[in-house]
């Protein structure tokens, strides 16, 4: 009940001002009893540390990320899940308590490569909201698809261009379309975020806000449209969408061909937005909605979904110091020091996940005596 209830805490976007209020007095980082040994991962290697390691430990609100330990709650990995009744417990307590609890729980691993780098990239995702229409307009053209038929995860489908070209792969999409849209551009950014809200107008007249969830892809490989413009000799894109937006203005001849440089195709399900499920991001592979400024895509192979991190990050954009929680992935966030911020919904958030490209380092935080399996840990 506490997990679902939209009136905990507030966590406010990645611009918004620090908080007015002084953070609680924390007992001065420690590391109770030995630091356990050197966890190795597919991706990384995870290294204990002392709390005294991590940037700003003490300056974080912790209180402002506990709704992404809580939703983190509803589908925790085998290590966390012990540890959610006093999550949910803490939902009401000052921020030294919870900040204690933290410390005494868990033992920070700084998240390094196989080679022992440990500095990587962060970038920034949003959740972008566009009008749409339920039936194909004079301005509204370009359809957004559920998944086609004979999908199968894992095995290749038939690419971009041949879904909008090639009769027999447009049939397998015949009957599927979802809503409406009247800028290609939008569909692309719709389709490189993976989610987004539509402001969609039933043929009634009557309009109402939905969510637009990811529910796959054709399994085709990423290719980024920027890299494209490059290669075509187009000025580096400083603002995203702007610049694409104005070139395919002044390029209408050439916009089929910078859609179609990138194979992938994301397919969508549409899902009701209540009051709650407003106050929160989309799902994300974890299986549990994101909370802006709090959830990052990590790879997988690297942090398990549902730990949490503390994450560094110093640049032109921000200056990021933050306890945030690994609960979603993506195709372009590979290797072990990597992670996409989730900046939240709207024009906003998403002016913040377009310019956001500066150095990270991560810092795992696994609860005391456990592997990522669950087990007891054994030292190397």
């Amino acid at each position: 009940m506490l997990a679902g209830c939209a009136s905990g805490p507030k966590t406010p976007g990645p611009d918004a001002p620090p908080s007015q209020t002084p953070a609680s007095p924390v007992p001065a980082p420690t590391t109770p009893g030995p630091l356990t040994g050197p966890l190795t991962h597919p991706k990384t290697r995870w290294i204990p540390v002392d709390w005294a390691e991590l940037p700003g430990w003490s300056e974080d609100p912790v209180h402002e990320a506990w709704g992404a330990l809580m939703t983190n709650c509803q589908r925790p990995n085998a290590a966390i899940a012990p540890l959610c009744t006093q999550v949910r417990r803490l939902s009401i307590a000052g921020d030294a308590e919870q900040r204690a609890f933290l410390m005494e729980q868990l033992q920070p691993y700084r998240v390094e490569s196989p080679a022992g780098q440990t500095e990587g990239l962060l970038t920034s995702y949003y959740e972008p909201v566009f009008d749409a229409s339920r039936v194909p307009t004079a301005t509204h053209t370009v359809p957004l698809y559920a998944l086609p038929a004979g999908w199968v995860r894992g095995r290749p489908g038939y690419t971009r261009q041949q879904l909008e070209t090639q009769p027999e792969a447009q049939a397998t999409l015949r009957g599927r379309e979802i809503a409406w849209m009247a800028d290609p551009i939008d569909v692309l950014m719709l389709h490189i975020q993976g989610s987004g809200r539509l402001r969609i107008t039933e043929p009634d007249g009557r309009r109402q806000v939905v969510r637009m969830a990811f529910a796959g892809t054709n399994e085709q490989p990423y290719r980024s449209v920027q890299a494209w413009l490059s290669s075509q000799g187009v000025s580096p894109i400083g603002r995203w969408p702007e610049d694409v937006k104005a070139w395919a203005a002044q390029n209408p001849q050439r916009v089929q061909q910078m859609l179609w440089a990138n194979p992938r195709y994301v397919f969508f399900r549409e899902e009701p937005l209540s009051d709650v499920d407003a106050a929160f991001g989309p799902r994300g592979a974890q299986g549990v909605p994101l909370t802006a400024g709090r959830s990052i895509a990590v790879d997988r192979e690297a942090i398990p979904y549902g730990t949490p991190v503390w994450l560094a990050s110093s640049g032109p954009v921000a200056q990021l110091n933050r306890l945030v929680v690994a609960q979603d992935t993506g195709s372009a966030i590979v290797g072990a020091v990597r992670a996409d911020f989730f900046a939240g919904t709207g024009e906003e958030a998403g002016r913040f996940a377009a310019r956001m490209k500066q150095p990270l380092r991560l810092w795992a935080l696994w609860p005391r005596g456990m592997d990522p399996t669950g087990a007891s840990l054994v030292r190397r």
